[in-house]
C-alpha cells in the first residue's frame, strides 16, 4: 500500500486496537492493589514511604516530560519521523494533569525529605537560614504549580491545534504548532532545571551543579522515547499499524535513541570532569558518597547499562531495524532510569548504601499502573495517524 492511499483512507482505517481496553482495566487494576500496598506501607514506615514515592513520582513525570519535549522536537523540525509517533507522544504529554496529581502526596512528607523544610535545623544552620529565601514551603509549593501549568498549557494547546488539524486539514496549522513549540520547549528546559533544583539537588542544600538541569533534561528524553519506542513496537505488531510502520521507522528512533543516550552520559561526564577537577570540599562531597561509597556498584551499573551496553548496541545498524533488540534496548534504558533516579535521590537521604525496599516497587507500580491506564485511554481516542497531516504521505512512504 503507497503512502498515498493509507492518507486518502478514513481515520476509522487507523483506528486504535481493542487490545487497548484491556490494557487500560488491567494496568488501573494492578495501580489500585499497589497503591493500597503502599498506603500501608506509608502508615507502617513514614519515612521510607515518601522516599521510594519520590523517586516513583520523578520517573513517571520523566516519561510523560520526556515525550511532550519530544513532541515539540517533532513540531519544531517538521520531521517525518515524529509523524509515526505523534498519537503516542500526545498521549503520554496528556497525562501531565495526573502527574501533577501525583505530586500533591509529597507535600505532606516535605520535613521526611528535606532538611530545609524542617525548621528546627533552619534555624540551627546559618546556611539553610541564607537559603530560606528560596528554600520554603509555600514557594516551593508555588513553584511547582509554576511549572505543571507551563507544561500542562503547552500540551494541551499543541494537542487541540492537532486535534483540529485533524478535522481540517487546515495548511497553516503546522506552522502554528511549529510556532508554539519553540517557546515550549524553552521553558520546557527552563522549568525542568529548576524543578530538578527543587525536587533533587535540594534534598542536600549544601551541594550545587550548574550542568545538574541539563542531566535531568537528558533522562526524560531517554526515558519518553524508549517508552514511545515500545509502544510503536506494540502498534506496529497489530493492525492496522502494522502495515504503516516499517523497519526505517524505527531505524530513526534507534538513531534518536542512540544521540540522547550519548548526549545524557556527556552531561554525566561533563558535570564530574568540572567538579573533580574543581577540588572543592563542598562540591567533591556528592560523588565521595556515590562513587567510593555504598553507592559505587550503582555508579558502575550506569555506566555498564545505561550507556556502554546501550551505546553498542545501538552502533548496529541492524540492531536499530530489528524490533526484538530495539525492545531490548528500551526496557534496559527505562529499568536503568529508575535506577538513575534512586542515584540522584537517595544517596542523601540513605548515605551507607542502596537498600531495597518493597515500597520501592509498591509505589513504583502503583503510580505506573494509574498512569498507564490514563494513557492506553487517550490513545485510544483519536486514530493513531494525524490523517490530515502534509508529511503523512511522506512518512509512510519512507524507506
Amino acid at each position: 500500500m503507497s503512502g498515498t492511499a493509507a492518507v486518502s483512507l478514513a481515520p476509522a482505517a487507523y483506528a486504535p486496537p481493542a487490545g487497548l481496553a484491556a490494557v487500560r482495566r488491567g494496568a488501573f487494576a494492578v495501580g489500585a492493589v499497589a497503591a493500597a500496598l503502599s498506603l500501608l506501607g506509608a502508615w507502617m514506615d513514614r519515612g521510607q514511604f515518601f522516599r521510594s514515592y519520590l523517586v516513583a513520582f520523578l520517573y513517571w513525570l520523566s516519561i510523560a516530560l520526556g515525550c511532550s519535549a519530544i513532541a515539540m522536537l517533532h513540531h519544531l523540525t517538521r520531521g517525518g519521523w515524529g509523524l509515526m509517533i505523534r498519537r503516542v507522544l500526545e498521549a503520554a504529554s496528556g497525562t501531565l494533569p495526573l502527574v501533577a496529581l501525583f505530586f500533591v502526596p509529597l507535600l505532606f512528607g516535605l520535613p521526611e525529605l528535606y532538611r530545609w523544610a524542617r525548621p528546627d535545623e533552619v534555624q540551627a544552620d546559618a546556611l539553610l537560614r541564607h537559603q530560606a529565601v528560596y528554600l520554603n514551603a509555600p514557594f516551593f509549593i508555588s513553584r511547582a504549580a509554576l511549572y505543571f501549568a507551563i507544561w500542562c498549557g503547552f500540551a494541551w494547546v499543541l494537542q487541540r491545534l492537532s486535534a483540529r488539524q485533524d478535522a481540517t486539514g487546515d495548511p497553516a496549522l503546522p506552522r502554528r504548532m511549529q510556532m508554539i513549540a519553540a517557546p515550549g520547549l524553552v521553558l520546557y528546559c527552563l522549568t525542568a532545571t529548576f524543578a530538578s533544583i527543587d525536587w533533587l539537588m535540594s534534598l542536600d542544600s549544601r551541594w550545587y551543579s550548574t550542568i545538574y538541569g541539563v542531566y535531568f533534561v537528558g533522562g526524560h528524553a531517554i526515558a519518553g522515547l524508549s517508552f514511545a519506542v515500545l509502544v510503536a513496537l506494540y502498534l506496529s505488531s497489530r493492525g492496522p499499524m502494522s502495515a504503516a510502520f516499517r523497519p526505517i521507522h524505527f531505524h530513526d528512533y534507534g538513531k534518536l535513541l542512540l544521540t540522547f543516550v550519548v548526549l545524557w552520559a556527556y552531561f554525566a561526564v561533563s558535570q564530574l570532569i568540572i567538579i573533580w577537577s574543581g577540588n572543592l570540599a563542598e562540591e567533591i562531597t556528592w560523588y565521595r558518597g556515590r562513587l567510593l561509597g555504598g553507592w559505587s556498584g550503582v555508579s558502575l551499573a550506569l555506566v555498564t547499562l545505561h550507556f556502554a551496553l546501550p551505546f553498542l548496541l545501538l552502533l548496529s545498524r541492524e540492531g536499530k531495524r530489528n524490533a526484538g533488540r530495539l525492545s531490548v534496548v528500551a526496557i534496559l534504558l527505562l529499568v536503568m532510569r529508575w535506577v538513575d533516579l534512586h542515584w540522584l535521590a537517595l544517596p542523601a537521604l540513605s548515605p551507607e548504601g542502596p537498600a531495597f525496599h518493597w515500597l520501592d516497587a509498591a509505589t513504583a507500580i502503583a503510580l505506573g499502573g494509574l498512569w498507564l491506564s490514563a494513557f492506553a485511554g487517550r490513545l485510544a481516542r483519536r486514530p493513531l495517524l494525524p490523517i490530515r497531516d502534509p508529511f503523512l504521505p511522506e512518512a509512510l512512504a519512507h524507506d
